[in-house]
């Protein structure tokens, strides 16, 4: 199912639109319960930590190759103007989590590395590598390249823990909430396995083995996950304790890393099926997924520095904590079903305003 005005296929935004309200319950959970709510506020929040921030990276790197083709090979784009637009899209998101840190977490280093700023750099680092990933050999090996990333900060954590306490401005820029050691390996492998996705939906051909194979590969890593977990057994199960938690912010462990690998190659498949294969619509998750970026900056901005910051909102009720994030899901919605008619306002002003200042310069 594709958007039949723009081409956009509608179970990638379906998906991101997922991704994004996980993120909105984490941060509800976070900020607008107490603590003594107990166990289930902890395991609210450490829960949605794995469905949101890793499912938008891995699909920087899995939807890349797809806007790649279309734009060299379906309109001739010469890949010079291509990566000059993609590096302006990464240099446009580093800026805009570096003004919503200000906005909203004024207290955290202002050249940290959130999400956006990940993202962003990510889609940067993706570029240079775009045209090499139609060799099998080069995709196998940047799947490789991904493990190493990840395995190789879960080999040093206790070494670059202890090295990072003597030099802050690097603690501070390039290891604070989602550093690109470890976090690259989600994009990347997103671009490996989005490459021969991308290459079959071109062709033409029947892409449901594809996801069928990505869903056995979810299960497998459930498995593992399952096996791993019962394996340490003495940590509480869902607790940080079994990560990585490097300048106070959290990192996956090996047993959380394969839950979210489960998650993300169960999740994509059954979104593909739902939407896609049976035709499902899910307008709101459209909504989510296509204006993603403009409601995750604005629902931080309501949650955390209006209404916890501003107006001290605590919930000490499930069922208000409940209706207060439907409330809040609804809002968001109507934010981005009307968010296209704002831009196409917004740009008409801006053009006719200098239309005007154009024609009084001349006269």
């Amino acid at each position: 199912m594709a958007s039949p005005a723009s081409g956009r296929l509608l179970f990638l935004d379906g998906l991101r639109g997922l991704a994004l309200v996980f993120m909105v319950l984490n941060h509800t959970g976070r900020y607008w319960i107490e603590r003594p709510m107990g166990w289930p506020r902890y395991h609210l929040v450490y829960l949605t930590v794995p469905l949101a921030a890793p499912i938008f990276l891995f699909l920087v790197g899995f939807c890349l190759p797809l806007s790649y083709l279309n734009s060299t090979v379906t309109r001739g784009e010469r890949y010079v103007s291509v990566a000059w637009k993609y590096i302006r899209r990464g240099a446009r998101l580093v800026l805009a989590g570096w003004l919503l840190t200000l906005l909203v977490f004024p207290d955290e280093p202002l050249f940290g590395g959130g999400v956006l700023q990940t993202i962003g750099l990510s889609i940067i680092g993706l570029t240079p590598v775009l045209p090499l990933l139609h060799r099998r050999t080069l995709r196998w090996l940047f799947l490789v390249l991904a493990l190493a990333i990840y395995a190789s900060f879960n080999l040093t954590h206790p070494v670059l823990r202890a090295w990072l306490r003597g030099h802050p401005v690097i603690t501070d820029v390039w290891f604070t909430d989602f550093p690109l050691w470890p976090w690259f390996a989600f994009p990347l492998l997103g671009a490996a396995l989005g490459w021969v996705w991308t290459e079959i939906h071109r062709r033409g051909e029947d892409d449901r083995r594809y996801f069928t194979v990505m869903s056995l590969a979810g299960a497998l890593c459930f498995a593992a996950f399952l096996a791993l977990e019962l394996t340490i057994g003495s940590t509480p199960h869902f607790h940080s304790g079994r990560d990585l938690v490097l300048n106070r912010h959290w990192n996956p462990g090996a047993v959380t890393c394969l839950w979210i690998l489960g998650v993300i190659f169960t999740l994509l498949p059954v979104t593909y099926y739902l939407m896609q294969v049976k035709q499902v619509r899910a307008p709101w998750l459209v909504i989510f997924g296509q204006n993603a970026l403009m409601l995750y900056f604005v629902h931080q901005i309501i949650v955390i520095t209006l209404l916890r910051q501003r107006l001290g909102l605590l919930f000490h009720s499930w069922w208000l904590y409940a209706l207060a994030n439907v409330a809040l899901l609804a809002l968001l919605v109507g934010l981005g079903w009307l968010w296209p008619e704002i831009k196409r306002r917004a740009r008409r002003l801006l053009t006719q305003r200098a239309e005007a200042g154009a024609s009084a310069a001349s006269s």
